[in-house]
């Protein structure tokens, strides 16, 4: 049975189907989601890579899906904006990946992203191993989760196709066998450091399943070229933990070579602004309202 707990995944799809180009920004635990959605993200994107290296494991499946479940639980328990779940390959076969689609249900996800490789996956920016899955099995997998989770959660086929060097024909073959099988979405992946690809692929593509991208490679890109490609969703898939990288090591490296915290207390969020963010003015009602005097 299926948790009660309501994702809304009607607000993920009414994202994903909008006219308007949508941006799902990356979280990979409570505090940057808090962040993500005060900033004004109206959707959030669980990275399967940044989660991976707060564990301190390489983007690779050395990270397990409990392990990316209870960081999606986290997210979910303080954020009411809807999270779409790198849920990578779904950590092995049609079985492994109905299992994951259900924990991740009841952990209060609205979507899950598989990839068509295989399991293990490599990141697709590293190297030059990666076979994709047969059409068939990945469909399979699909076709598992949406009869396991219903209009539950949304799901979102990733299109490896370039990575993996097969082209556009391969790609488009593919899309059309994911969009019969269920997927709500399609995501067309590329590490060109141009959209060449991603352009090509919309051309061709009949519009029967919102196409989403991942513009890591081609960041330069300005997004009305996207718009204008009828392109549905901007993913910015692994920001927030990457500014969390380069910020800490500044400010580590400041503390150890000037033995002090003076001169970058100015230039780091101030503890007033952790308060606020995690509202402890909530916590002091509360105390004021049911412990005695």
């Amino acid at each position: 049975m299926l948790a009660t707990f309501d994702p809304a995944p009607s607000a993920l799809s009414l994202l994903l189907r909008s006219r308007e180009l949508s941006f799902l920004m990356e979280a990979h635990d409570a505090l940057s989601a808090r962040i993500a959605e005060e900033a004004g993200f109206k959707g959030l994107w669980a990275s399967g890579l940044s989660i991976a290296s707060t564990l301190g494991f390489r983007d690779s499946n050395e990270a397990s899906w409990t392990q990316v479940v209870e960081a999606v639980g986290r997210i979910a328990d303080v954020t009411s904006i809807p999270i779409l779940v790198d849920g990578d390959t779904g950590f092995g076969n049609f079985n492994n990946a109905r299992i994951v689609a259900r924990k991740l249900v009841q952990a209060g996800a609205a979507g899950v992203c598989l990839e068509d490789k295989v399991f293990p996956k490599m990141n697709s920016f590293v190297g030059d191993r990666h076979p994709l899955a047969d059409i068939q099995e990945y469909c399979g997998r699909l076709k598992a989760v949406k009869d396991t989770c219903g209009h539950d959660l949304v799901v979102v086929a990733r299109l490896e196709s370039f990575i993996g060097g097969h082209g556009l024909e391969d790609a488009l073959e593919r899309a059309h066998s994911y969009a019969r099988a269920g997927a709500d979405a399609i995501l067309v992946h590329s590490r060109k450091s141009d959209p060449s690809e991603i352009l090509s692929f919309c051309g061709q593509w009949d519009n029967s399943r919102p196409i989403i991208i991942v513009p890591t490679k081609y960041s330069t890109t300005p997004t009305d070229v996207f718009r204008k490609a009828n392109i549905s969703t901007v993913i910015w898939a692994n920001h927030n933990m990457r500014a969390a990288v380069s910020a800490m090591k500044s400010v580590c490296n400041r503390i150890i070579q000037e033995q002090s915290v003076a001169g970058i207390e100015e230039e780091i969020a101030s503890v007033g602004e952790i308060f606020e963010l995690l509202d402890y003015q909530e916590l002091d009602s509360a105390e004021q309202k049911y412990l005695p005097a």
